[in-house]
């Protein structure tokens, strides 16, 4: 197969498309191009004022699309709600979710809910966020090809492992197995979300993905905050030598949204180590796949968000 590249994602005019994180790295490289290609993209942004200027920078290269930026800060499940209720209110429908945003490898802290903030942000504020915005997918897949809600993972859910005793890392906290932990998280949300779509026969199709080595600002925000002299330095010898761009990062998760990707596939690049490339369809790790634990963490994140998906009642219209 050729490979896919920014020039094969399709035209989109009127799909409304939802990106978390969207005013840096491979969420604004994915907002770029979805709005060249004719999308309103509403921009879920922790801060306005960073997402304002990352709009008016997309506008400069585009005048195709509308941009939306609307204050979303996923350590916050009270501004993930008010967001959710306003983009359902402006956009009945909504074809694409990407689930992008997130933080890596920091020191413990807490989000506004208590919950470990990798955890907090990459896995629970997605999971409340996504279940909040499901009756708009629902509405616009009933139309005519199905709506996708796209999980951005990352390779380094192969040392993540779920400790369902310790979710949280109250007893102890490594800030890399935590990160593991968050974005193993991200693919059993992502497959047991597809599972439970199909078993009500929703229009809906959860895919996941993940970016390989992308040059962005998250490696620079890791070494800042590491507490280790020189730690930002080092990571961005790692995103000159080792880092593909964030526009080539972002090819996976615009494959998962608008190519051939379906339910249930997981997407990164073809290149060595799965670390640069063009998107290919691959298997994740084994412990991703684990029924069991996705059951569980289901189970847990509803009970720690108060985020009870509607799946009965989020039907196809008649």
């Amino acid at each position: 197969m050729a490979d896919w590249t920014a020039d094969d994602v399709p035209r989109v005019d009127d799909d409304v498309i939802v990106v978390t994180g969207a005013n840096s790295g491979l969420g604004l490289a994915a907002t770029e191009l979805f709005a060249a290609r004719g999308a309103t993209v509403v921009m879920a942004c922790r801060s306005t004022d960073r997402g304002q200027q990352a709009a008016d920078e997309v506008r400069e290269t585009t005048d195709d699309g509308e941009l939306d930026v609307r204050e979303c800060d996923l350590a916050d499940l009270d501004t993930v709600a008010a967001f959710a209720e306003g983009v359902r209110e402006t956009y009945p429908e909504i074809d694409v979710l990407c689930n992008n945003a997130g933080v890596m490898a920091i020191p413990r802290s807490e989000t506004t809910d208590g919950f470990e903030t990798q955890l907090g942000v990459n896995h629970m504020g997605h999971f409340a966020l996504t279940g909040q915005l499901l009756p708009a997918l629902v509405a616009a897949g009933s139309r005519s090809e199905p709506a996708r809600i796209v999980t951005q993972s990352s390779g380094a859910h192969e040392m993540g492992e779920m400790d369902f005793d310790d979710l949280h890392w109250e007893e102890s906290y490594s800030k890399w197995e935590a990160y593991g932990r968050s974005k193993l998280a991200n693919l059993l949300f992502a497959y047991e979300l597809d599972r439970r779509l199909d078993d009500h026969g929703l229009p809906v199709e959860s895919v996941a993905c993940h970016p390989g080595y992308a040059a962005t600002n998250l490696q620079l925000r890791t070494g800042a905050e590491s507490g280790f002299p020189f730690a930002e330095t080092v990571m961005g010898l790692a995103n000159r030598v080792l880092g593909q761009s964030a526009q080539q990062g972002a090819l996976p998760m615009l494959y998962a949204a608008v190519g051939e990707a379906h339910g249930g596939a997981y997407v990164g690049p073809d290149g060595f180590a799965e670390m640069r490339g063009y998107p290919e369809i691959q298997e994740s790790s084994s412990a991703s796949y684990d029924e069991a634990d996705a059951r569980r963490l289901w189970e847990r994140s509803v009970a720690d968000t108060g985020v009870d998906y509607e799946f009965e009642t989020a039907v196809t219209p008649a």
